[in-house]
């Protein structure tokens, strides 16, 4: 996927450089896009393990997009452009997907131990 993200940002950027701003844009809300799907992605995996994590999970989820909503309003009514709000919600969804990205990495792991014999 890494290979196909940085393919999609070069031809973002040059089709940025040539068509100007709506485009910039564009690129921004795609890979915002792209971004969230992972995030979603990982989320899921976290659920369905189940337990504290992901009741803690569930939480966060909830009032992270409650939280967001409210300071995306406040940017727009006090005059920030369309691209800072996406700009907030990108670096908001990059801190996700790094918390989410470290899944299991303070669970232990289960080793097999060997089966006694009868």
């Amino acid at each position: 996927m890494a290979n196909t993200r940085s393919q999609l940002t070069d031809y973002m950027r040059w089709t940025c450089s040539e068509f100007g701003e709506e485009r910039r844009m564009f690129h921004s809300l795609t890979m915002l896009a792209i971004d969230a799907n992972r995030v979603v992605g990982l989320r899921v995996m976290k659920l369905m393990l189940g337990g504290r994590g992901a009741h803690r999970e569930a939480q966060l989820m909830a009032s992270e997009k409650i939280d967001a909503a409210f300071k995306a309003s406040a940017s727009l009514m006090a005059g920030a452009s369309g691209d800072e709000i996406v700009r907030q919600y990108r670096r908001r969804v990059a801190a996700n997907a790094k918390r989410l990205g470290r899944l299991n990495s303070s669970r232990p792991v289960l080793r097999r131990t060997r089966r006694s014999r009868k």
